[in-house]
């Protein structure tokens, strides 16, 4: 008995860091954490390494296994000078460190409190070259269509794609132990490129890193994290059902990777990726960091082995996973192995930043006490005291809502000084860009007017300038179903110079089932 009593004290020792009490009235009170600051520096080093590991580790399969996965049998490079190979030769890798780093920068030049407009307006007039969700944000900022409206998918075509998943880090590293302060940053960051499952993405991953700082247990942190997304969204039931697979293939994860497949792998959104194995959007790669994490078991190499051989955005997943990792196990805890060549670079500015690793672990430290001190606890000479938050569920919202893909029509042509088609649908994107026929060129900007039916819905610019450039000549949707003519003017053509079209992808209010189509046509024969 004597014995038992002493493990149970030794139990409830290990647990005292959090504990739970009462108010004044007799409720319970938050849970409080108390945590050293220099394990709390040590989780915040950990995440941003973890992340940087990761993406250096994934960076050569990077959307070069769509709709399958890495087979055991083929080796993925890791050795000593690997990261600093890749900041020196393909410093672009690290979208996901330095796209963090813009948000970083913000908060630490105009405050706290910065409001929504700095943040849009220093990613949209950052030197870094930009894609999807990202960059439609960009050309809507400088276009005059700002946030939240630049994320909305009515604006944003993209706007469930990985994106603002990708660069969410920051807020649940700024937050430890905060799930719902993360969650408010997300909202003010997250809507500036993203909406729906998109932005769902980057609060599930914000609320991971948040609640890796006050727990080690995996399944924990992934399941009460999701708990900040609202269950009827497609986000919600993607993970959940990882969460479900896992337990029914629990030493299987290429199984819960082929259910995956079969149930969440039809894209709508994004025009990339529509009919084609091509899959950015959030939560089917948001899938593939659980999987890492849940069938990784807290073991490093395991973690981004999976979440990278799962595939698609296979550099971002395990920049993820490893960042969620590093924070729980703290940076002194990644294996050696993994931090092979890392203090070589961790002077180095990441490009398009004034920022290196060293001092992002500083200042992500300084805004962390910050918060903690916001928000209920308290910062010590040597520990912290935080006030632990219940995940709550941030607001739904739904992108694509009743739009479904049914037809993709290729066009392939310069548009000269106008292109018209007919479709039949609700909605309708026209992939392609503007282009020179030389390097040698100067930029060029067109004008284009859009008319549908007969009426100018829209006017809008195409610049060459791959920087600043329209990621889809246009798009449409909640159109009445029926029969519709679209006309593309260019106003201003310019030899040397075109608005090349690719194909457009037709939506309708209703999916259709393309396998029973030959079958009701041969039984009428």
């Amino acid at each position: 008995m004597k014995r038992m009593k002493l493990f149970m004290i030794s139990i409830l020792v290990c647990l005292g860091a959090t504990a739970n009490t009462q108010d004044g009235n007799g409720r319970a009170a938050p849970p409080v954490k108390k945590i050293p600051l220099s394990l709390l520096k040590d989780k915040i080093k950990g995440g941003w390494a973890g992340q940087t590991i990761g993406v250096a580790f994934g960076g050569p399969t990077e959307f070069r296994y769509n709709g399958t996965f890495i087979q055991d049998y083929q080796t993925i490079p890791w050795y000593d000078g690997y990261i600093k190979k890749w900041m020196d030769e393909f410093p672009g890798l690290f979208d996901d460190i330095y796209m963090d780093l813009t948000f970083v920068e913000v908060f630490e030049r105009v405050g706290l409190d910065a409001p929504v407009d700095s943040f849009a307006n220093a990613f949209a007039n950052a030197g870094y070259v930009l894609w999807h969700a990202n960059q439609a944000a960009r050309y809507n900022i400088l276009n005059g269509v700002n946030a939240p409206e630049s994320g909305h998918w009515l604006n944003n075509p993209h706007a469930d794609d990985i994106d603002y998943q990708i660069e969410s880090d920051f807020a649940g590293l700024m937050n430890p132990g905060m799930p719902n302060v993360a969650s408010a940053v997300s909202d003010k960051i997250g809507h500036i490129m993203n909406y729906g499952d998109g932005w769902y993405g980057g609060v599930y991953v914000g609320a991971m890193y948040s609640l890796a700082f006050v727990s080690d247990d995996i399944q924990y942190v992934v399941t009460e994290a999701l708990k900040t997304i609202p269950k009827e969204s497609d986000f919600f039931k993607c993970i959940n059902d990882v969460i479900v697979w896992h337990k029914q293939y629990p030493n299987d994860w290429k199984q819960t990777w082929f259910e995956l497949q079969k149930k969440w792998t039809e894209e709508v959104g994004c025009p990339d990726g529509v009919f084609v194995p091509f899959d950015i959007d959030a939560k089917i790669n948001a899938a593939y960091i659980v999987l890492g994490l849940l069938y990784g078991e807290g073991d490093y190499t395991k973690t981004l082995e999976i979440s990278t051989r799962a595939g698609q955005d296979s550099d971002c997943n395990p920049s993820s996973a490893g960042g969620i990792l590093g924070t729980m196990r703290g940076y002194d805890n990644i294996p050696e192995y993994w931090k092979m060549g890392l203090a070589e670079v961790e002077d180095i500015n990441f490009q398009y930043t004034d920022m290196s690793l060293n001092k992002v672990y500083a200042t992500s430290y300084g805004h962390a006490l910050e918060m903690i001190k916001r928000n209920g606890g308290k910062v010590d000479t040597h520990e912290a005291t935080i006030i632990v938050q219940t995940p709550k569920a941030v607001r739904f919202e739904k992108s694509f809502d009743g739009s479904y893909p049914v037809q993709s029509v290729a066009v392939n042509q310069n548009l000269g000084s106008a292109y018209t088609f007919e479709f039949e649908g609700t909605g309708v994107v026209l992939r392609g860009g503007a282009h020179k026929e030389s390097d040698a060129l100067p930029d060029h900007t067109f004008n284009l007017e859009l008319l549908i039916d007969g009426q100018k819905v829209e006017q809008f610019r195409m610049p060459t300038n791959y920087t600043t450039r329209r990621h889809e000549i246009f798009w449409r949707y909640q159109l009445p179903k029926g029969k519709h003519t679209v006309k593309v003017i260019v106003t201003n053509p310019k030899a040397g110079y075109q608005v090349r079209a690719n194909d457009y992808i037709v939506y309708s209010d209703a999916p259709v089932d393309g396998s029973a189509v030959h079958t009701v046509r041969h039984s009428k024969k």
